[in-house]
């Protein structure tokens, strides 16, 4: 259940994980399409969708979707890597899955949600499960 992505960013080969979901709108895609050796062509069937194509389609997309923040293909990998980490994936998983060389470059663009802020413990609720303080 992983895609592998030629060329992605920085022109390195990569790995992606493949959810079910998005295997059956690709297959439906596929047999509705039928594109031939790139999954999804450009204007030449030969060659894959260039970059300019796939930021302007993301826009749109926003646009549909009301969002009125700037987006472009690179917000989807910021935001497929935000979503991993919210889901309790590690960073090194998640070095690995974006092709960083080093885990620096994964942490500096890594945003903390909020969600993970509030679900945070407090060190001293650790020391002290029960909701009793201790007596001095």
């Amino acid at each position: 259940m992983l895609i592998r992505i030629r060329c992605g960013k920085g022109q390195k080969d990569r790995y992606a994980k493949l959810s079910a979901h998005l295997l059956s709108v690709l297959r439906d895609y596929y047999k509705r399409c039928k594109p031939g050796a790139v999954l999804f062509p450009g204007s030449d069937r030969n060659r894959p969708m260039g970059r300019l194509v796939v930021n302007a389609v993301a826009r749109k997309i926003a646009i549909k979707a009301g969002i009125a923040k700037p987006v472009s293909s690179h917000t989807f990998r910021h935001s497929y890597a935000t979503h991993m980490l919210d889901a309790g994936a590690d960073l090194r998983t998640i070095q690995v899955l974006l092709g960083h060389r080093n885990i620096k470059s994964t942490a500096i663009y890594m945003h903390v949600s909020q969600a993970k802020i509030d679900s945070a413990p407090s060190p001293l609720d650790l020391m002290y499960p029960a909701s009793k303080p201790p007596t001095p």
